[in-house]
């Protein structure tokens, strides 16, 4: 053969062994694909991951190291933000004390919820992580609002110094409406002006289960609230208690004038 004709060989089959290699990649590539669409991955990821990895490997593998690792990263800590996202600390208070008030086991409650004990048992510790879904089954089952797991009860006692709380004013009049509580669905209420003078305190029992007295000192002071702890305030100073403990209202001023509103839940 001559030199031409050789080389002119070579070209055809250097040619058909690359062709043969491509041919033979772009089958394996497709295989590789379609085993990943199989398993519920895109094509793209999986080529985009083999030339990350041939990258990877002609850099020494610092580079894939390096994605591997941001990936990894960014998965945790978005997984991080979803969970931080619920108020586990409080909805693990409130399963607890909204259980315990029904009477209900831990094995009772999943039962009636439709959960496993080991979910229910990790909310109530604060390491679980509850779904919407979760939550509603379980106010069902405690036969509770969705509100009250999530949100933190208030307190017994709220003290709304003067200056203090949501104002709204007029724009016709020199007039401030400051919001001190607002009204609980189908509560009712009564209203009273205390007028009270130093001396002998005021010792009242409880009254009927569910209710809470407000109270906003117009004038004087007064020491008040639950009998073993009250508060004294001034004018414009407000304060809500339970009313169904024992209860105190002891003027420290003379003239001391005072608005009561009982409300009945």
């Amino acid at each position: 053969m001559r030199a031409g004709d050789a080389r002119a060989e070579g070209v055809r089959v250097e040619n058909a062994r690359v062709g043969d290699a491509q041919a033979e990649g772009v089958r394996a590539e497709d295989a590789r694909a379609g085993d990943a669409q199989a398993e519920g991955v895109r094509v793209e990821d999986v080529r985009g991951s083999d030339v990350r990895a041939g990258r990877g490997r002609r850099a020494g593998g610092g580079r894939q190291g390096r994605g591997e690792g941001g990936r990894q990263g960014r998965g945790e800590g978005s997984g991080e933000r979803a969970r931080s996202g619920a108020p586990l600390d409080v909805i693990a208070a409130s399963l607890r004390r909204e259980r315990e008030r029904a009477g209900l086991s831990l094995t009772e409650l999943a039962r009636r919820a439709e959960i496993s004990k080991s979910t229910l048992s990790q909310l109530e510790s604060g390491t679980g992580n509850p779904s919407v879904e979760t939550l509603w089954a379980l106010g069902v089952a405690l036969n509770v609002p969705f509100g009250r797991l999530v949100q933190p009860p208030a307190p017994a006692v709220q003290v709304i110094r003067r200056g203090e709380g949501p104002a709204v004013a007029s724009e016709r009049a020199d007039y401030i409406a400051t919001l001190l509580a607002s009204c609980p669905p189908h509560a009712r209420r009564d209203i009273y002006l205390i007028s009270a003078e130093p001396g002998t305190a005021r010792e009242s029992d409880p009254h009927m289960p569910g209710v809470v007295e407000h109270v906003v000192i117009c004038s004087g002071r007064a020491r008040l609230g639950i009998a073993e702890d009250p508060v004294e305030l001034g004018p414009g100073d407000y304060i809500a208690y339970p009313g169904d403990v024992a209860h105190v209202f002891e003027a420290l001023e003379p003239g001391t004038l005072a608005v009561l509103v009982s409300e009945h839940v």
